[in-house]
C-alpha cells in the first residue's frame, strides 16, 4: 500500500472521509493581517484586516525562537476547513447553528480542555494550546475566535475581572460561549455575580464585545501576569506595558503593571497605575490594598491607611489587607490596634506562617519575649524551612539572655538562608556579648560584604576588632564609619582609643574632642592618658 503523507493523513482523519471541494475558501482569506510579521504591523491595521491567530502566533515567535507560526496557521486552517465541510454536509450556514458543531469538534472529538491553575506561560500561547490541547480561559477563547474568524462567524471576545469568554452576536441573536465548560452558554448575570463585575462599568471594557485589538491587549495582560507569578519580572513588565498601550481601559492591566512597578521600586509609577485601575473598577479590593503598599513605600501613612481600610470595607475577609494595615499600625507604634488586625487575619487564615511571624515580631516590639517565642515557634511548626522563624526565635532568646539557644537559632536561620543580613549581624552580636570576638568578627565581616555601606555593621566590626586588640583594623574600620557618618560620636570615641594604642596621639586627641562635641561621654582616664603623651 502506498504510504499517505502525514499532513494528508491528519487532514483525512479530521474530516472523517469528507472531501474538500476546489471551491473551499475560508472567510479570512486575503486579509492583510495574514501577511504581517510583527505586532507593530498588526496594530497599524484596520480592525477588519487584523487576523487574531496571526497576531497571537507572532507573539509566540517573539517569546520563543522555536515556534514557526505559519505552520500553526496551516493547522488552524485545516481545523476550520473540517468544520466548514461538516456545516456544508449538514446544509447549515455559518451562523449560531454552527456553534454546536464547533463545540462537539473542539471539546469532544479533539479533547481541548481548560487548565485549572495559571502558572505556565506556555498555556497562554496559541501554538502551545494547539499542541497540548489545553489552555486558560483566554487562550482557549483565542482558539475559538480564530476558528470563528475563518468560518465567518460573528464572534467576539468578552472580559470580566479575572476571566475571558466568547460571545456570539448577530442581529437579535446573542449568547455567551464558555470555552472552559465545553461551550455552554451562561447568561451575563452568571458572570456579573461570579466575577464581581462593577455596577457602573461605562468606562471599562467589562462584558462588552471586544475588538480584536482589545483581545490582543487582554492576551498581553494575561501573559504579563503569568510571567510575574513565576518571578520573571522584566518579561512581565514588557508584556504589561504593551497590554496597557493596546487596551488602556482594562483595569487589570493597569493594576498588574502597578504590581510590577512596585516590585521594581517605581512606587510613584505604581500609584499612577493603581489609581487608573481604580477609576475603571473602584470596587477592586486588591487594587486598593496594593495602592496602600505603594503609599507605604512612599511613607504616605494616611493615604496607605485609607487604601487598606477601603480594601477591607470592600472585602472584610481580605487577610492580606488586615496584615498590611497591621504593619502600618506597627510602624506607627500603635501596637494594640496592630495586634487586633493580626488576630482578625489569623481567624481568616489560621495556617499562614507569615501571620504568626508578624505577631511574633509585634510581641518582640512590645517587650513580651515569651509571647514572641510562642508565635515564632508556631510559624516554625507550620513551615520548618522558614529562616525568618528561626531568626525571630533568636532575637527573643537574646533578649531573654539565653545566648547559646539564640546562637543555635541564628545559625539555623543562616543554614536555610546563608545571606540573611539580620541573622549575620545578630549572630555576630551574640558572640560579641559572650566575649568570643573572633567569631563576632567573622560574622560582622560577612555582613559587611553583603552591605558594605552600612554604618551600624561597620561600627560593630570596628568594636569587635578593638576588643581583640586588633587596633590597626579597628582604626581603619572606624575611619570608614566616620566617612559615612561624621556625626557618630561613638565611632570617634573608638578611633580615639584605637589611635592612642597605635601611639598616634595627636589624631587620638582630635577624635576624642570630636566625640565630646557630639555628645559622647569619653572616659576621663582616656583623655588624661592621651594628653600626657602629647608633645
Amino acid at each position: 500500500m502506498k504510504r499517505i503523507p502525514l499532513a494528508i493523513a491528519f487532514l483525512l482523519s479530521l474530516t472523517s472521509g469528507a472531501a474538500f471541494g476546489q471551491s473551499a475558501r475560508l472567510a479570512n482569506a486575503g486579509k492583510a493581517g495574514l501577511r504581517v510579521t510583527s505586532l507593530e504591523e498588526v496594530l497599524r491595521l484596520s480592525e477588519d484586516q487584523i487576523d487574531l491567530a496571526t497576531a497571537t502566533l507572532i507573539s509566540s515567535e517573539y517569546w520563543s525562537d522555536f515556534v514557526q507560526g505559519r505552520r500553526y496557521l496551516e493547522r488552524l486552517d485545516t481545523m476550520a476547513l473540517v468544520i466548514q465541510t461538516r456545516l456544508r454536509q449538514l446544509r447549515l450556514p455559518p451562523d449560531q447553528r454552527a456553534i454546536p458543531i464547533i463545540n462537539q469538534y473542539l471539546f469532544e472529538e479533539l479533547g481541548f480542555k481548560p487548565i485549572a491553575h495559571a502558572n505556565d506561560p506556555n498555556d497562554l500561547f496559541l501554538h502551545s494550546v494547539m499542541d497540548r490541547r489545553q489552555g486558560y480561559c483566554l487562550s482557549l477563547s483565542v482558539l475559538y475566535l480564530a476558528l470563528g474568524e475563518r468560518l465567518g462567524l460573528d464572534l467576539h471576545g468578552v472580559v470580566v475581572p479575572g476571566h475571558f469568554f466568547v460571545r456570539y452576536e448577530r442581529g437579535r441573536t446573542r449568547f455567551n460561549i464558555e470555552t472552559t465548560s465545553q461551550g455552554v452558554s451562561p447568561p451575563d448575570e452568571h458572570y456579573i455575580t461570579k466575577f464581581n463585575v462593577p455596577d457602573d462599568s461605562r468606562d471599562s471594557v467589562y462584558l462588552k464585545n471586544l475588538t480584536k485589538r482589545q483581545t490582543i491587549g487582554c492576551f498581553f495582560n494575561n501573559l504579563g501576569n503569568v510571567y510575574s507569578e513565576i518571578g520573571n519580572v522584566d518579561t512581565a513588565q514588557v508584556a504589561l506595558e504593551r497590554a496597557v498601550a493596546i487596551n488602556p481601559a482594562l483595569s487589570e492591566s493597569r493594576a498588574n503593571l502597578g504590581n510590577i512597578y512596585l516590585q521594581k521600586g517605581r512606587a510613584q509609577d505604581s500609584v499612577r497605575q493603581y489609581r487608573a485601575a481604580l477609576q475603571l473598577n473602584p470596587g477592586d479590593p486588591k487594587a486598593h490594598n496594593n495602592l496602600g503598599n505603594a503609599y507605604m513605600v512612599l511613607s504616605e501613612w494616611n493615604a496607605a491607611s485609607a487604601s487598606y481600610r477601603q480594601a477591607l470595607y470592600l472585602d472584610p475577609n481580605f487577610a492580606d489587607a488586615h496584615r498590611n494595615l497591621a504593619l502600618l499600625l506597627t510602624r506607627q507604634e500603635q501596637y494594640g490596634l496592630a495586634l487586633s488586625q493580626l488576630q482578625r487575619a489569623l481567624a481568616l487564615d489560621g495556617r499562614n506562617s507569615q501571620i504568626y511571624l508578624q505577631i511574633g515580631e509585634l510581641y518582640y516590639r512590645m517587650d513580651q519575649y515569651e509571647r514572641g517565642l510562642e508565635h515564632f515557634r508556631k510559624a516554625q511548626s507550620l513551615q520548618p524551612d522558614l529562616p525568618e522563624a528561626y531568626y525571630g526565635l533568636g532575637i527573643c532568646l537574646s533578649k531573654l539572655e539565653r545566648m547559646n539557644e539564640a546562637i543555635q537559632a541564628f545559625t539555623q536561620a543562616l543554614v536555610l538562608k546563608p545571606g540573611m543580613l539580620a541573622a549575620l549581624v545578630d549572630l555576630g552580636t551574640a558572640y560579641f556579648d559572650l566575649g568570643n570576638y573572633d567569631l563576632a568578627v567573622q560574622y560582622y565581616q560577612r555582613a559587611a560584604v553583603t552591605k558594605p555601606q552600612d554604618v551600624r555593621i561597620l561600627f560593630n566590626l570596628g568594636s569587635a576588632y578593638l576588643k581583640r586588640d586588633d587596633f590597626e583594623r579597628a582604626v581603619n574600620t572606624y575611619l570608614r564609619v566616620v566617612g559615612l557618618d561624621p556625626n557618630l560620636g561613638d565611632a570617634h570615641h573608638g578611633l580615639a582609643y584605637g589611635l592612642y594604642r597605635l601611639e598616634k596621639y595627636d589624631l587620638a586627641w582630635n577624635h576624642a574632642n570630636t566625640a565630646k562635641k557630639l555628645g559622647t561621654q569619653v572616659p576621663e582616664d582616656l583623655l588624661q592618658a592621651i594628653w600626657s603623651r602629647l608633645p
